[in-house]
């Protein structure tokens, strides 16, 4: 059964999606983007700092269904430019610290609220 995850933790929905869902033991989330939740607005800065709060936001949701960065299988990660893959994989080993999840990251041309990087997963319940 299909379960809705939502917190307030993290961004809110811009459009007709779910924050995550979960089904049996899996939780999928829709991507997070560099949107400070307590004030809704986008964290302004480099590519460092928006993926520090993407990936922030994403385990904050993931915090609210039960889960943690340990338990995610695989994201996906959009970034806007690939001449910041390395400042990106900087920051996501630093929250990604052992047993890497698989992992997808690819060019966009772009992404919601012109921002940098969104990244999404798929996790385990914890």
């Amino acid at each position: 059964m299909k379960q809705i995850i939502a917190t307030d933790k993290a961004p809110a929905a811009i459009g007709p999606y779910s924050q995550a869902i979960q089904t049996g033991n899996l939780i999928f989330t829709s991507g997070m983007i560099p949107i400070d939740p307590a004030t809704n607005t986008l964290v302004e800065g480099d590519i460092t700092v928006q993926a520090k709060q993407a990936i922030g936001n994403l385990e904050a949701l993931l915090q609210a269904s039960g889960s943690d960065l340990d338990h995610v299988i695989k994201t996906t990660v959009f970034i806007k430019d690939m001449n910041d893959f390395s400042k990106v994989n900087e920051v996501y080993a630093s929250f990604f610290t052992k047993d890497c999840p698989a992992r997808s990251c690819v060019e966009v041309a772009r992404l919601p609220k012109d921002v940098l990087i969104e990244i999404e997963a798929v996790a385990e319940q914890a």
